[in-house]
C-alpha cells in the first residue's frame, strides 16, 4: 500500500483538488494511504447513509458543524459538533440528517481497504441497486431498508 503523503488539505478542499458527488452528498478525500483513508462529507438536511457494516474496517466520524443522529449496533444516538463516533468494524451502522441544518464532518477508515476506490466508483451514479452491488464488491455490505427504523 501507498505511504502518507505529508502536507495540508486545505478546508473544503479534497486532497489534490478531489471531489465526489455520492448520491447528492459531497465528499472531500483529506488523507489517503494503506492504513487509512479520511473523508469529508457534507449532508443536508434529510440526507443519509443506510446502515451497512464494513467488515474489515474500523470507521469514526468527528462531526464538526450541526448534528447527526446514529444507528449503530441496532441503537440510536444523536452525534453534535465535537463528538467523536466510533463504529468497530463487522458491527451495522448509519448515519442520517435528521435536523433543519446542514452537517459537515470528517470521516476515516482504518484500514484504508477499497472504499476510495469505491467513492471513486460511485460518483455522480444514480441508480441505487448498482451503488449496492458496487459497495458489496468493495467491502462495504447494506442491509436491508427495514435496518434503518
Amino acid at each position: 500500500m501507498n505511504d502518507l503523503a505529508g502536507g495540508i488539505t486545505p478546508n473544503g478542499e479534497g486532497f489534490e483538488g478531489v471531489s465526489w458527488n455520492i448520491l447528492g452528498q459531497l465528499y472531500f478525500p483529506k488523507a489517503v494511504c494503506g492504513s487509512t483513508f479520511a473523508f469529508e462529507t457534507n449532508a443536508e438536511p434529510g440526507q443519509f447513509v443506510p446502515v451497512h457494516i464494513h467488515p474489515t474496517q474500523d470507521e469514526f466520524i468527528l462531526v464538526q458543524e450541526g448534528e447527526l443522529d446514529l444507528k449503530l449496533g441496532g441503537i440510536w444516538s444523536k452525534a453534535k459538533a465535537g463528538d467523536l463516533v466510533r463504529m468497530p468494524r463487522g458491527i451495522p451502522h448509519g448515519y442520517f440528517n435528521k435536523s433543519d441544518k446542514p452537517t459537515r464532518a470528517l470521516f476515516w477508515v482504518s484500514p484504508a481497504g477499497k472504499l476510495q476506490d469505491l467513492f471513486i466508483a460511485l460518483d455522480r451514479l444514480t441508480d441505487v441497486d448498482e451503488v449496492v452491488r458496487l459497495s458489496a464488491a468493495h467491502d462495504v455490505d447494506f442491509l436491508p431498508p427495514e435496518a434503518n427504523d
